[in-house]
């Protein structure tokens, strides 16, 4: 097993990265995710041969006589074969350059990438011969050590390609006041699979179930009869008191870190009563606590009742 050593936390200028390298396995959404950068004002540069990463810095170290560009995203992946095993060494030597450099690693299930080159009809750049899953799991494989030196790995599997993209420009726009972190709190049901890309998941399926009220049934926790359903019991309150304590106690020290963005998931069974009343709850009292933070709802409409 692989040593963790801890991350230097990646200089930044307004909070925004100076370069992100973007990765991950094919069929994840690297193409999207390098124009959603390229949104963001970000030189991108597809398929950049690892062994030039040190030569490309010269252009963006500071006070270089070279430097010609702010803000870069740099797209590797498996094209690159016998050279993704110099990707750490280059890694370290671009952050040693004075760089703020932000890995981003991109996967999706097996079921998710079978599908999407299905739908396209694209050769997989690691199949030779052995069959679309067989490559899927190889590059898997390959990437491995990649995936290790990630600073955030997002699970695309039920990502569009809008979805996304508004992701990635929420997390990495540059409109941000300089020290600030961005805190998500994401409803979700369990029983339609959990998020990929979490810092935290709590769980409520220990509060009354509103499913079980026919009258509430074809509600979400939107509405304010389940919300006052919800607050009348009193396991309500002592969990909202509970999770408000400890991310007041863990979101700054995330933030000292260098931690830039904080994905907080609200579980239940379907993800439409009680994980929504609650992440709407929890996102108001975090910003009451002075926190940047932001609700969503990922299957609130998935359960809804005809």
């Amino acid at each position: 097993m692989k040593k963790q050593t801890k991350k230097t936390a990646p200089k930044t200028t307004d909070n925004a990265p100076d370069v992100v390298i973007i990765t991950g396995l094919s069929g994840s959404g690297m193409s999207s995710a390098t124009n959603a950068f390229e949104d963001l004002g970000y030189f991108c540069v597809d398929n950049l041969p690892i062994t030039m990463l040190s030569t490309f810095s010269r252009l963006m170290t500071p006070h270089s006589d070279e430097k010609v560009i702010e803000r870069a995203a740099l797209v590797i992946d498996i094209r690159e074969g016998t050279f993704l095993g110099a990707f750490e060494k280059q890694l370290k030597a671009l952050r040693a350059a004075g760089l703020g450099v932000y890995v981003l690693f991109l996967e999706a299930s097996d079921e998710a990438l079978q599908h999407r080159f299905s739908e396209t009809r694209r050769p997989h750049p690691a199949d030779k011969g052995q069959g679309l899953l067989q490559a899927i799991r190889n590059e898997r494989t390959a990437m491995a050590r990649i995936r290790a030196e990630a600073d955030q790995i997002i699970d695309t599997s039920e990502h569009t390609v809008h979805t996304l993209r508004k992701h990635l420009l929420d997390r990495f726009s540059l409109d941000r006041k300089a020290g600030s972190m961005r805190v998500e709190v994401l409803s979700f049901g369990h029983k339609f699979g959990n998020p990929g890309d979490l810092e935290l998941l709590f769980d409520v399926r220990h509060l009354a179930n509103p499913h079980f009220v026919p009258e509430l049934k074809p509600l979400s926790g939107h509405d304010k009869r389940v919300v006052e359903y919800l607050n009348a019991q009193p396991e309500v309150e002592e969990t909202l008191r509970r999770f408000t304590d400890l991310l007041d106690y863990l979101l700054p020290l995330y933030k000292r870190e260098g931690k830039a963005y904080v994905t907080v998931g609200i579980g239940c069974t379907g993800g439409r009563h009680r994980s929504v009343m609650i992440a709407n709850a929890l996102g108001r009292r975090l910003r009451q606590s002075g926190f940047d933070a932001r609700v969503v709802h990922r299957d609130v409409k998935k359960n809804r009742q005809r």
